[in-house]
């Protein structure tokens, strides 16, 4: 029982590590996502008061200088927002991060299987190690072609996990979703 035990051990670590680095891409996504957001807000302004300058300087009789100055600047500055956003995708990124934790959620549901199973003593030895084997290599292959995530990513999913447990349901939460004859607490 003691190959079990640490066994057991080693495949919780890869679990946890699993649910932590799912966790991590969803809420890279999430910040990729509304980096793109500010990114074409800012865009729309830019161009709205550049257009709005433009119009002023064209159909005013004597517009100030400091119109024409501020419009020309505007301009500028939109230009570089446009031509920094021409190199950067943010929107790409984050679809590769949920692209990522896509395929890490198959291997984390088969890992709280086998998890399961260990416990419940249904697989011999041989069969959990050939299981636990073959989930390190579909994790190799998915991390290999991750994209990196940030520091504060890692912070929101621990926030994510540890305080509003995003992970984890209540018996009450799940008997909501399941017919009556599969509740823990009946009627």
């Amino acid at each position: 029982m003691s190959d079990f035990s640490s066994l057991e051990d080693q495949i919780r670590e890869c679990f946890g590590r699993v649910v932590y680095t799912h966790k991590t891409h969803e809420k890279m996504a999430e910040l990729c996502s509304s980096k793109l957001t500010y990114y074409k807000i800012g865009q729309i302004v830019a161009s709205a008061l550049t257009t709005s300058g433009i119009l002023v300087v064209v159909l005013a009789a004597q517009p100030p200088v400091y119109i024409k100055i501020a419009t020309a600047l505007l301009s500028v500055a939109t230009l570089c927002l446009s031509g920094y956003m021409k190199g950067f995708d943010p929107g790409g990124t984050a679809q590769k991060h949920r692209d990522a934790a896509a395929s890490l959620w198959p291997i984390r549901e088969s890992y709280l299987s086998l998890l399961t199973e260990l416990r419940l003593g249904s697989v011999d030895l041989p069969a959990v190690l050939e299981r636990r084997d073959a989930l390190q290599a579909e994790l190799a292959a998915v991390y290999k072609g991750a994209p990196q995530t940030s520091g504060k990513a890692y912070g929101l999913a621990q926030t994510a996990l540890k305080k509003n447990e995003e992970y984890t349901f209540s018996d009450a939460e799940i008997d909501a979703f399941v017919p009556i004859s599969l509740r823990k607490s009946k009627p």
